[in-house]
């Protein structure tokens, strides 16, 4: 039976899920679109343009998560009780494993809470997965366009 807490967390992590979606959806898609408009003109990229463009997708997807992680740390600060989670740091810290799925073990959520640290792997594994789908796009449209210079 869902209590009503699970019910208030689910709807509190659909919240946050919400959230970190529009963070990654107006990155990525302002990337993609940046890249677009920048390179279709361009006869075909070069080794280091490709070298460039997947360090920088590399590097903007790495902040959009970051940026993710903080909202989720941000929400466990204002949320929970202060016994919790002792400080900004050990939210932060909570939250990158919690999002990473690496779950160390070392900080977990008291009974009532544990719910919302589960909402938050699913919503990292999907955002890691966006962005490995994203790459790999981003690879494979390089490939194309090195590809014209061997032509």
């Amino acid at each position: 039976m869902l209590s009503y807490g699970m019910f208030r967390l689910s709807l509190i992590g659909a919240a946050l899920i919400t959230i970190t979606v529009v963070i990654h959806a107006a990155g990525t898609t302002t990337w993609v679109r940046h890249l677009s408009q920048k390179y279709t003109r361009v006869p075909a990229v070069r080794f280091g343009q490709a070298i460039a463009i997947l360090i920088k997708t590399v590097l903007i997807v790495f902040v959009l998560h970051i940026i993710e992680i903080l909202v989720w740390a941000g929400a466990y600060q204002a949320l929970l009780p202060l016994d919790e989670l002792g400080s900004f740091e050990q939210a932060v810290y909570f939250s990158f494993v919690t999002f990473t799925t690496l779950g160390y073990g070392d900080i977990t959520l008291s009974e009532g809470w544990r719910v919302l640290s589960g909402i938050e792997a699913l919503n990292g594994i999907l955002l890691v997965g966006w962005t490995t789908a994203m790459i790999f796009s981003v690879v494979q449209a390089i490939w194309r366009g090195m590809s014209e210079n061997n032509k």
